[in-house]
């Protein structure tokens, strides 16, 4: 499948049995697939069936699924169930007395199930089968559409992404050529210092011939360039391919900057740690978009 964002939004309407719905999706970033419910009343026993038919097409993200019935007669048809708000207040109260919990607002009252209720008559028999068949078909429909915003959005990201990667690409190869430089430069600087060092303190040159190939080795930064060329490929791979690629996308993204840190650390003049900070700047701006990838 194309690449796809984690964020999207889709809405679709329809009517079942003479009453008109819509479903209302959105999703945003998660490391796992959340998804939330929000449903009439009567309407409760589906929600086994919506969150199979989500994960059969969703495998990343937290998603919000309302479904809503449209029209001013719906609302209209709604009663306040006195027995029932009783018991709630009462226990409320209970709850207050005994432990100092808050009493709860109207709001959060009336949100409990059973305190309002639809007067008009329940559907049963086929008329319900119906209708219950009518949502999970427009929800079918909806989540193709929200899919399809996810996809969208991917491919917006992807063209960022592989903009950071011919940056990060770039940044390396300036990288190697400075590191290319580092046993002339190392080695001036050593000629330097022993010299300094063997007139002023009488030390053993040999003994300072054995630190300077120590400090060279220490300086030589080429498995890092390589394995970040490496990371590089591996990423425009996965872009390319035909998968949910986030997780991995989020694992090379540490393995980019954990090559980084230790490129910085290995720095032997001025100009490589500017590069090696720059690069890491850009890694870092790869991690947070490859965060909204499912």
């Amino acid at each position: 499948m194309p690449l796809s964002s984690m964020t999207g939004f889709a809405r679709t309407t329809f009517e079942a049995e003479g009453a008109k719905f819509a479903w209302e999706l959105k999703s945003v970033n998660a490391r796992g697939l959340e998804i939330r419910l929000r449903l009439p009343a009567g309407l409760d026993h589906l929600e086994a069936d919506i969150r199979v038919r989500v994960r059969e097409h969703l495998a990343r993200g937290s998603c919000f699924l309302a479904l809503q019935k449209e029209g001013d007669s719906d609302r209209q048809r709604l009663m306040l169930n006195e027995e029932a708000l009783a018991l709630v207040v009462a226990a409320a109260r209970r709850l207050a007395e005994a432990d100092g919990i808050a009493m709860p607002t109207a709001d959060g009252l009336l949100s409990i199930p059973g305190v309002l209720q639809d007067r008009g008559e329940a559907l049963g028999g086929d008329a319900a089968e119906r209708r219950d068949t009518g949502v999970l078909h427009a929800l079918g429909e909806g989540l193709e559409a929200l899919k399809q915003a996810r996809q969208q959005e991917g491919q917006r990201l992807r063209a960022v992404l592989e903009d950071q990667l011919t940056k990060i690409g770039k940044l390396v190869d300036m990288a190697g050529d400075i590191a290319a430089e580092a046993p002339d430069v190392l080695k001036a600087r050593i000629q330097e210092q022993v010299a300094q060092l063997t007139t002023e303190r009488g030390l053993d040159p040999d003994r300072l011939y054995q630190e300077a190939v120590l400090l060279a080795t220490r300086s030589d930064v080429r498995e890092e360039l390589d394995r970040l060329r490496s990371h590089v490929t591996a990423a425009r791979e996965l872009l390319a391919s035909h998968a949910a690629v986030g997780r991995r996308l989020e694992f090379l993204a540490q393995e980019f900057n954990r090559e980084a840190n230790t490129l910085c650390s290995k720095a032997f003049d001025r100009r490589l740690t500017a590069t090696g900070v720059e690069l890491k700047a850009v890694i870092d701006q790869f991690r947070e978009q490859v965060q909204n990838l499912e």
